[in-house]
């Protein structure tokens, strides 16, 4: 029964509240009145006065109460519920299948959805109806099972990055077997390909209803690059009012740090579907761009990650003929800046001043001799991953340049001459290219019939010519070949760059294979020609909510499914890495168009908002409770038998039982976890951001004891040193902000006793990036001003011999993010001498009381809950190498804070000098 916002489950029970007007009858009925006789010795009871007095009759105001405790208890008996389901609903029976669509467009409101399938799976399990659930986006057979047991996995559920398919239509049809059940559909709102067929087959298993947010659906498509700036379009779902919306373009900073680099405004006219806009940024900013997302839409469609194709490249062209007057179309670089101005950057200049720009391609046009410090210089650039494109012409073939010995920047040994109509080595007819061979970047280009070559630079028989060679003539010589320096590579074209030697110049083929060698980015994706036959390593994968994760251990993807296959449990959107270049798969391509569904009539379509369901039970049986208590002591009042201040003594009393146990065990519960196991804290700042680094950094380290040795910490804690005990502690993180509060009096009494008693204060200032080239620094001023009132003893800068190098690992510097020697710790004995033939001195026993730096450890060591570090330290290798050192100073670490100075015990010192090699 429905009263209102408020339900019964078993409303029989409210007949019960009929009977409150016969028991206030009852309890206000007077006896009658006695019959009076006269009896002289009444007189003798005159002036007496009866302590304990009672009323006559029950004052009106304390019969309202118990009445209102009765009536509380017969409610809250009767199961009330506020937010029930209506009378439709409640005339649903039998199994529920909660059917979802889960796509990318579904988590724009998964909150919400997620609620409500809460919601019913709990008025499911109420009734005792069975439930299963299923989501099309990766349809899985539906097991009807316990609404409670199936409620557990709610919070567990995430929408996928893709679209729902047809076929994943098609096979969740399949798997519905032919039991009847009722169907609450959360569709995303949009139209579907293999909708209908799904709603017909749903309908005839039972009731359908619909669930969809009104909220409207944006997409945003892959980037393009046009005149310089890169070019941007959003989608919506429905057309709608005049609505703004802001487009973010992340990337790295140049600390590697990811942040919002450019921010791009763009606005739906009303009754529109589409926005676009234009973003213009310098070279060296946009190919820092890693993904563009609309501001506020968390989930995948609303992101579109960026690859090789709109970074424009920076190409260096350098000429052998640079001083020659006139004849400027004929010159190698006219030729060069007209294939490749479009979609590059190009710079000029000598070759040792391009070369500290860092060009991603140095073209050398008929350029035969280089000096040595040109050659070493290119050759270092080269080994760290650029292209040096090299084109023969009349220098290079009157040059002994890789003649009897190959040139470290050549990719093949050259014959003396060339090849020349006319010549001792004529042609009878201009030589045509011959079909690209399988393995070649320019394999599946289609080579015109008008591209002749009369001459050329041979390459000398090589056992090594055959798999250098990715472009012959007809006649089988070599017409492109290529080496690998290190990780970059150098590639010759053995005919000019100008039309002198061939046609090729001329034609749309030399775009296209300067586009293929990556000389230029090509802004299309690659086609199936380039794709066959290639395996891409997935780097970054996106999920449901937009965020861009690590691909982990994904497995490769065949370059035919990459291009052209549905993204689903197997494709994953995300940045593929392939032989020459990276691909960015997106949820939303060029093509796609947002529609909206539209449901037949005969479906009921209802909203998220749906208030959640409340049992009012227990309150009303609670203030039922309170109500005969306020009854209890009103009664000892009126009879005279209760003082008033004891009686707001006990009422207080009984208030605050519920409180104080409360408080009592929740610090009960925080000691006990801290003795239980070993737990690393870390002192709260005020400053959140803060706060979560330092928490991340010991779950990090917390996790690297465990692994590595026999300690097991338990999850970090934060201490307020106001308020906590800090004698559970062996060792706390303190990280210092310049604006951080001073502690108070008694907060320095407790951590002078924690120092006195055998505790550790890491003090980190998180500035050795800065304090590192002698500059005073805000944080270091605060440490100090902190500091003062502690009972720090002499420090030092931490010795070679001191057991913090070598606790667990044998160290000689301390880095954390930053990388530093500046270590304090307590000063050494002034007696502390090294004894003969011992090579460390005879230190104190003791644990130093403090270590201070500033290389901001916590950063280091900070990993989030899947074990992924959080911020990036250094680059590449020398960066890991740099957190493990940073790992092994915080084992080593928290091994002095619970063995001291054990390592300093003579019986280490023959396995110390071993492994030191003395």
């Amino acid at each position: 029964m429905i009263l209102g916002p408020i339900g019964f489950a078993v409303p029989w029970l409210l007949w019960a509240l009929v009977a409150l007007p016969i028991l206030w009858i009852i309890l206000r009925a007077v006896p009658p009145a006695p019959i009076r006789r006269r009896f002289p010795g009444v007189a003798l009871l005159l002036g007496l006065k009866d302590e304990d007095s009672v009323s006559d009759r029950t004052p009106w105001w304390l019969l309202l109460l118990r009445m209102l405790a009765v009536a509380a208890v017969i409610v809250g008996l009767a199961g009330p519920v506020l937010n029930p389901r209506d009378e439709g609903e409640a005339r649903a029976s039998g199994p529920l299948l909660i059917l979802m669509d889960g796509s990318w467009a579904s988590a724009r409101d998964w909150a919400a959805q997620t609620a409500v399938i809460d919601a019913m799976l709990a008025e499911a399990g109420r009734d005792g109806r069975p439930a299963a659930l299923m989501q099309l986006s990766d349809p899985q057979a539906p097991v009807f099972q316990a609404a409670d047991s199936l409620r557990a996995r709610v919070p567990g559920l995430i929408p996928a990055p893709w679209a729902v398919t047809s076929e994943a239509m098609a096979r969740a049809v399949d798997l519905l077997g032919e039991a009847e059940f009722e169907t609450r559909w959360f569709s995303d709102g949009l139209d579907r390909e293999g909708r209908m067929p799904v709603l017909e087959a749903l309908e005839a298993r039972g009731p359908v209803t619909v669930h969809e947010s009104p909220r409207a659906v944006l997409a945003l498509t892959p980037p393009t690059l046009e005149d310089g700036q890169i070019q941007l379009r959003a989608l919506r779902a429905v057309p709608g009012p005049l609505r703004e919306i802001a487009v973010n373009a992340h990337g790295l900073d140049p600390a590697g740090v990811s942040r919002v680099l450019a921010t791009l405004p763009m606005t739906f006219d009303e009754g529109a579907i589409a926005a676009t806009g234009a973003l213009a940024l310098p070279p060296e900013l946009r190919a820092r761009v890693t993904r563009f997302e609309i501001a506020g839409e968390a989930q995948a469609g609303a992101v579109t990650l960026t690859d090789d194709g709109l970074k424009r490249r920076e190409v260096a062209l350098i000429a052998g003929r640079e001083d020659r007057e006139g004849l400027e179309l004929l010159s190698p670089l006219h030729y060069l800046e007209q294939a490749l101005s479009p979609t590059a950057d190009l710079l000029e200049g000598g070759l040792m001043d391009v070369l500290p720009a860092n060009p991603d391609v140095i073209v050398l046009a008929d350029v035969a001799v280089l000096s040595g410090a040109e050659q070493a210089a290119l050759l270092d650039w080269a080994d760290k991953g650029g292209l040096l494109l090299r084109f023969a012409g009349p220098r290079v073939a009157a040059s002994d340049v890789s003649r009897s010995d190959e040139d470290p920047l050549m990719p093949v040994r050259l014959r003396a001459g060339g090849r020349t109509v006319g010549g001792a080595m004529s042609w009878g007819e201009p030589k045509t290219l011959a079909p690209f061979i399988e393995g070649s970047p320019f394999q599946g280009l289609a080579i015109p019939g008008d591209v002749t070559v009369s001459a050329q630079v041979m390459a000398q028989p090589d056992p090594t010519l055959a798999d250098r060679v990715i472009a012959q003539l007809s006649d089988g010589t070599p017409l492109v070949t290529r080496k690998r320096i290190g990780a970059g590579q150098v590639v010759l074209f053995h005919v000019t760059a100008n039309a002198e030697w061939s046609s090729l110049p001329l034609s749309g083929l030399f775009v296209q294979m300067l586009e293929r060698l990556a000389v230029s980015s090509a802004m299309a994706p690659p086609d199936a020609a380039e794709m066959a036959g290639t395996t891409w390593q997935p780097l970054q994968v996106l999920d449901g909510f937009g965020r861009l994760n690590e691909a982990d251990t994904r497995p490769g993807v065949a370059g035919e499914r990459l291009l052209s296959g549905s993204l689903g449990p197997d494709l994953w959107p995300g940045l593929y890495e392939g032989p020459e270049r990276s691909v960015a798969r997106n949820v939303i391509d060029g093509e796609t168009q947002l529609s909206p569904v539209a449901w037949p009539a005969r479906v009921a379509v209802e909203g998220l908002e749906r208030a959640p369901e409340t049992p009012l039970g227990g309150w009303l049986l609670a203030a039922a409770l309170m109500l005969l208590t306020a009854d209890i002591l009103a009664s000892l009042a009126l009879s005279g038998r209760l003082w008033p201040a004891r009686a707001a003594a006990v009422l207080a009393l009984a208030l605050s039982l519920g409180a104080v146990p409360e408080a009592r065990a929740q610090d009960d519960a925080r000691a006990l976890l801290a003795t239980e196991e070993l737990a690393l804290a870390y002192v709260i700042t005020g400053d959140t951001r803060l706060d979560d680094t330092s928490r991340a950094g010991l779950r990090g380290l917390g996790q690297v004891l465990n692994f590595r040795t026999s300690v097991e910490p338990a999850e970090p804690l934060a201490v307020d040193l106001e308020r906590d005990d800090l004698t559970f502690y062996p060792i706390l993180y303190w990280p210092i902000s310049a604006d951080q509060p001073t502690p108070s009096a008694e907060a320095y009494v407790k951590l002078n006793d924690y120092l006195r008693n055998g505790g550790l204060i890491l003090f980190d200032t998180r500035d050795a990036d800065v304090a590192g080239f002698g500059a005073a620094t805000p944080n270091g001023a605060r440490l100090q001003r902190i500091a003062a009132p502690l009972d720090i003893p002499p420090l030092e800068p931490l010795p070679e011999d001191h057991v913090l190098t070598r606790t667990f690992y044998l160290l000689t510097d301390f880095p954390g993010r930053h990388s530093g020697r500046a270590v304090w710790v307590e000063a050494a004995p002034p007696d502390a001498e090294q004894i003969e033939g011992m090579p460390f001195r005879n230190l104190n026993d003791g644990v130093t009381p403090v270590v201070i730096g500033g290389n901001d450890w916590a950063a280091a060591w900070a990993v989030n809950e899947r074990g992924d570090p959080l911020f990036p330290v250094g680059r590449g290798y020398a960066g890991e190498r740099q957190r493990e050192l940073a790992y092994r100073f915080g084992v080593n670490l928290v091994m002095h804070v619970l063995t001291g100075n054990y390592k300093s015990d003579q019986v280490h010192v023959p396995a110390l000098l071993d492994r030191l090699g003395q």
